[in-house]
Parts: structure tokens; sequence; C-alpha cells
């Protein structure tokens, strides 16, 4: 893959927030306008009480890093707890769920490379999915097993309350 040429400067202003398809958490993706093909950076604003997918990769390493609160992490049948300003780096082939079982906010930036050529727009195959999601991808991890999440108009919760600026 080519990497960029010059350089991109991104700004808050220039974030676009949205909820996630699967686990509707709010993130944005820091890279989307740059078209990096090598790199991906997306920050991710875990509501309380709330988890991402359960999910590995095919190439891709992953770096997470807790920017604000205190990070939960599920990697393979271990629970890591990150504190605020520390990071994981985990490879592709570990399943791992991000996940926030506190009363608070938790603001994550994570940083994958190199990007999954199958997700990039204008790909030529539609990736396996089960390489992505060997387990139902919506799966809580067990400090989460009384909550309802992602969540549905029956609970009333919303997880754009707070968004990042």
């Amino acid at each position: 893959m080519k990497p960029v040429d010059g350089y991109f400067l991104i700004t808050p202003e220039d974030l676009h927030w949205r909820l996630s398809n699967m686990m509707k958490i709010p993130n944005a993706d820091f890279l989307e306008r740059t078209r990096s093909g090598n790199l991906g950076a997306r920050l991710w604003r875990l509501p309380p009480k709330s988890a991402n997918t359960l999910h590995k990769h095919i190439r891709s390493e992953e770096f997470y890093f807790v920017v604000e609160g205190v990070g939960r992490l599920r990697v393979g049948e271990q629970t890591l707890t990150v504190p605020q300003h520390g990071g994981v780096l985990v490879g592709p082939d570990e399943l791992r769920q991000v996940f926030n079982d506190t009363e608070g906010e938790v603001l994550w930036l994570i940083v994958g490379a190199p990007e999954e050529t199958e997700y990039l727009a204008g790909a030529g195959s539609k990736p396996d999915l089960s390489l992505i999601y060997p387990a139902d991808p919506r799966q809580l991890p067990k400090e989460l097993t009384s909550v309802d999440w992602p969540p549905t108009q029956a609970t009333g919760q919303d997880p754009t309350a707070k968004r990042a600026p």
C-alpha cells in the first residue's frame, strides 16, 4: 500500500461522530478524509454500562489507548483494566472487546494497521465476516450480564446523549 504524500491536519471540527452499526457506540474516524489505506484511527466514546463488538482481525494489529476514564478490555479469556493514558497492543488473532462496566463515560483512541483491505471503499470482494466475528459479536462480557446493550427503544437509553466535541 502506498503511504500518503505530505500531511493532513485534522481538527476536532473535522470529525464526524456517528453510532456504530451493531453496538450503537458513538465514534469518529480520524483518517476517513485522508484516505489512508495503511492506518486506521478512531475515537470511541463508550457510555456507562456499554460494550463494543467482540471481534478479531485478519491482519491488523490494534493499539487501544484510554484518553479519558478507566478502560476495560476483554482479550481472549482475560479482562484488562487500562488506566487513563494507558494502552494495550493486541495482535490480529486475539478475540477482543472494549466495554465499560462503570457509571462514567470512557473515551478510547483505537489505532489499527494495516487496514483490512476488504473494508476499504472500492474493495473488489466482500469480507468473510466469520473471520472477524468467530463468535456472536453482540455477546457481552460477564461484567455486563445484567445489562441490556445495545440500547433499544424499550430501555430509553440514548448512547448519543454525551458526545465528544
